[in-house]
């Protein structure tokens, strides 16, 4: 018979608020050498890890067996499907880029509309959702700021709107990858946080393309193409918060993104702005000149730069997209996923299903953990997208051999990025079962009646600090589940709480304004002139995430 471990959740029989702090000394590790030391993404998660193993073994006094085997299970799930999404979904933007699609992409919306204003919002804010959603991982900031740069922006602005539209569509990035985390590592299901964090994310999406050209332009220069700005908005919300909630996670954004650009695009066929007046006015850095959007007038002046495409060569531009949108919702069509699911294992993780026992105070009664690693690599999400790369490079006729460059490429570029996934996955999982999750919780949940407002910003911290929310809601989505099972909240609603508010935390982050700088070429002084503009508005939306969950918490109650 093999022998269960209970766990514990004071280190030394130590109190509350010590064993709280030993516990937080992985996240602490990681943190500091994300945000302080400014160290590689993959380096501080190795060392967090290590970290982990080192409190979860002579902290917890957790068994080498269990610890290993709960750090081999994280591995596995970041590997898969985490990586696998994020994999084929770069892969398949790599193919359109080899066969020059992309360009013709680029090309179709620049020549929509020579008001800057306007393709910021269809750029920015549409466009590059549809990236996060397909790709996510910092690819929308660096594809978006560079069109961007290329339509006329300069580099800073350029990358200051694309940091402030990368908000909303990131809990959903990478066809859904952040809330299929935080399903992993909460056991919620993932439909219901698909629809929580829909309906916190959605209002946001709502203002945020006026908020973009408030904080850039000013009021004046907003109100100028409000029509625009209105329609675009309210589509994406209102298909944000419909496709989350009744159709699911992973087209979420795609959706949102590509009706509001549509909209906008059919808005463009019985509305234009009047010509855009320049004006002086003194930018963030207190220096009087025109803002990112007084090009405006000099460019409507001229025919667009952008080639000249015809209809059906912009179909075929579009078509690896078209793809994985058709393929995505096959994949969430029930009777087919019922159909793939046949081909799908329940792999009882070794030496550790069942073998640890949940305890009180975290749970009403002791329980034990369940390790369960679901292999379902036909109905997995990341299968889509691989059917949706290789038919872009059949329909493109993309040789055999340039295809298969294409994946090895892609897989050079997200080695680091991949390992740096199953390191956090692994530190998150070995904190779960050795019951330092629990140990935060406990600790966390002296909050009290405020901790709804609170919980996001635990979220923001994370994707602060660490640059995905995929990484927040491993790192912190079970300790946001037992903290809101012991003040009697939600739990649905406060683990989407995390992904939400952590959403907000994206534009701050060193790894973000790092793409950016990439994408745009804006030099080192002004990446730290971009970090002090964003951070203000960072906070902001943060708070105001809270104050949704403060609201639907104790007012509403819809969730």
């Amino acid at each position: 018979m093999k022998t269960v471990w209970a766990q514990g959740y004071y280190i030394w029989g130590q109190g509350l608020l010590v064993s709280a702090v030993i516990a937080s000394l992985p996240t602490a590790v990681l943190l500091f050498l994300l945000g302080v030391k400014r160290k590689p993404a993959w380096l501080a998660a190795l060392w967090g890890l290590g970290a982990t193993l080192v409190v979860a073994l002579a902290g917890y006094r957790m068994p080498l067996t269990l610890t290993f085997s709960a750090a081999g299970y994280g591995a596995a799930f970041g590997l898969f499907p985490i990586s696998w999404i994020v994999f084929w979904a770069i892969v398949l933007f790599n193919v359109m880029v080899s066969t020059g699609k992309f360009a013709v992409v680029k090309d179709s919306i620049g020549a929509l509309t020579p008001d800057l204003r306007i393709q910021a919002i269809i750029i920015a804010f549409g466009f590059g959702a549809f990236i996060e959603g397909a790709a996510g991982f910092g690819t929308p900031i660096a594809v978006a700021g560079a069109m961007m740069v290329g339509l006329g922006f300069s580099p800073y602005y350029a990358a200051a709107l694309c940091l402030l539209a990368n908000t909303a569509p990131v809990a959903f990035g990478a066809i859904g990858v952040p809330i299929v985390t935080l399903a992993g590592v909460t056991g919620l299901p993932l439909d219901k946080l698909s629809g929580a964090v829909g309906t916190l994310c959605a209002p946001i999406a709502v203002i945020l393309p006026a908020y973009m050209i408030i904080t850039m332009g000013g009021l004046t220069s907003a109100m100028e193409v409000w029509p625009a700005l209105l329609v675009a908005g309210l589509t994406f919300g209102g298909v944000e918060y419909l496709v989350s909630n009744y159709i699911n996670v992973q087209l979420t954004v795609i959706l949102s993104s590509f009706t509001a650009m549509g909209a906008v695009v059919v808005l463009l066929r019985f509305w234009h702005p009047r010509a855009h007046t320049v004006r002086k006015r003194t930018d963030h850095t207190g220096v009087v000149g025109r803002g990112p959007f007084e090009l405006a007038t000099e460019v409507s002046a001229r025919e667009s730069a952008a080639p000249s495409h015809t209809a059906g060569q912009i179909v075929a531009g579009w078509m690896p997209y078209i793809f994985l949108v058709i393929l995505v919702l096959l994949w969430g069509f029930k009777p087919l996923q019922a159909v793939m699911d046949l081909a799908t294992f329940a792999v009882r993780w070794p030496a550790l299903h069942n073998l640890i026992l949940r305890m009180p105070p975290v749970l009403p009664k002791a329980s034990p953990y369940p390790a369960v690693f679901n292999l379902n690599l036909i109905s997995a999400g990341g299968t889509s997208c691989m059917f949706a790369s290789i038919l872009s490079a059949i329909f493109l006729r993309m040789p055999l051999g340039d295809f298969v460059r294409v994946i090895l490429a892609s897989a050079r570029q997200l080695a680091l990025p991949i390992l740096t996934i199953s390191a956090v996955l692994s530190m998150a999982f070995v904190m779960n079962y050795s019951g330092a999750t629990g140990t935060l919780g406990l600790a966390f949940s002296a909050t009290g009646a405020a901790f709804p407002f609170f919980s996001p910003l635990l979220g923001w911290l994370g994707v602060f600090l660490t640059g995905s929310d995929t990484s927040s809601n491993a790192l912190f989505g079970s300790l946001q589940v037992i903290t809101a099972d012991r003040l009697g909240f939600s739990r649905i609603l406060i683990a989407a709480a995390n992904s939400s508010g952590g959403v907000m935390g994206k534009m701050i982050s060193v790894q973000s304004i790092a793409v950016a700088a990439a994408a745009t070429g804006i030099t080192v002084p002004q990446q730290s002139q971009l970090l002090r503009f964003t951070l203000k508005h960072s906070i902001l939306l943060a708070m105001l995430v809270g104050l949704e969950v403060l609201v639907i918490a104790y007012w509403i109650r819809m969730i």
